[in-house]
């Protein structure tokens, strides 16, 4: 009854809500707009060409980060909102003010990766304790010496995403313990390619973000083996890596997030959403990010298909997630 009753309150939301549509119809109707995440840009950008190549119905995709791209989502603004983290709470609560509800959708998995300039010579391999050493809030660590005694002592120069990035989001949760805890004396972009810059131009750089910009720039940068605790054997990000669960605990899965509204009553934005699944496998390896299993496709195809909305999440990322546990928690 109670599971009755839920599915007629969002019909008659996603009802009144397709009537607001109805009204402002104009050609810009056939324009899927999406915004959010640099990470997760490339393979929105992928998917998007194709559609569009198909289809003929354009499609608008922005870069203006995570939290940028909720913003701008949740503002209805946008159809599809694309995340490198999940929803937070104060993006949900947004959201449900402005009466917007939305479908979670995991569509590639990303190492994110720790970089150094292409000239050190010097760091082999790092623990998640020194990488918090390094990054934590209040961090008095300038040299590389203050790292470990053996090493250089050269200045550390810091490149990272700035506070609106989901990988921003991500790392400090998984390195420093906290989302969005950090220190604040580095050289923030929301631009992945600013920061493949920035550490290929200063020999004491490091920096981090999404495998493909690193897959991208192997002439210039390294990427950094992660140890997850002292003694542990260091591990390269990878797909092979990812998918195997040794690559911890800089591996996580990225999203899109669909107006349900508009994949209820825009047939172009459903009929957008099924052809990124559909081809989800081949263009998130062509643009060098990690696929998920088949299995998962199936399971999140399944799950667009009953346009539940909602999020598996309590409002902050999580370590080590399952796809199918995660689909399963959305009620």
């Amino acid at each position: 009854m109670k599971t009755q009753l839920f599915r007629n309150t969002l019909m008659a939301s996603l009802i009144v809500q397709a009537f607001s549509f109805s009204h402002m119809a104009t050609a810009a109707d056939k324009i899927i707009k999406i915004d959010g995440s640099s990470t997760v840009y490339p393979i929105t950008e992928a998917v998007a060409e194709e559609f569009q190549r198909a289809k003929g119905v354009k499609v608008t995709v922005g870069e203006s980060g995570t939290g940028g791209g909720f913003k701008k989502f949740c503002r209805g603004e946008t159809d599809i909102s694309d995340a490198s983290r999940p929803i937070s709470q104060k993006e949900i609560d947004a959201c449900k003010e402005a009466g917007v509800q939305y479908i979670e959708l995991p569509i590639a998995y990303d190492a994110l990766t720790v970089v150094v300039n292409g000239k050190n010579d010097w760091l082999k391999q790092i623990t998640v304790a020194d990488l918090k050493k390094i990054w934590e809030p209040g961090s008095k660590v300038k040299s590389w010496k203050q790292v470990n005694a053996a090493f250089p002592d050269k200045p550390i120069n810091l490149y990272g995403p700035g506070t609106a990035s989901g990988t921003f989001d991500y790392f400090t949760e998984a390195v420093n313990g906290k989302a969005q805890a950090s220190r604040t004396d580095y050289t923030p972009s929301e631009d992945d390619n600013v920061l493949v810059q920035g550490v290929a131009g200063n020999v004491g750089g490091m920096g981090y973000f999404g495998l493909a910009y690193y897959l991208e720039n192997t002439d210039k940068l390294k990427a950094v083996p992660i140890m997850a605790k002292e003694g542990a054997k260091p591990v390269l990000p990878s797909e092979a890596t990812v998918m195997d669960g040794t690559y911890q605990p800089l591996s996580r899965p990225i999203f899109i997030y669909v107006n349900a509204t508009a994949a209820a009553f825009k047939p172009e934005v459903k009929a957008f959403v099924n052809f990124y699944l559909d081809n989800a496998p081949e263009l998130v390896k062509e643009v060098k990010y990690v696929p998920l299993p088949k299995n998962d496709y199936e399971a999140v195809k399944a799950h667009f298909k009953s346009l539940k909305p909602g999020t598996g999440f309590n409002g902050s990322p999580e370590i080590g997630i399952k796809i199918t546990d995660l689909l399963s928690r959305i009620k």
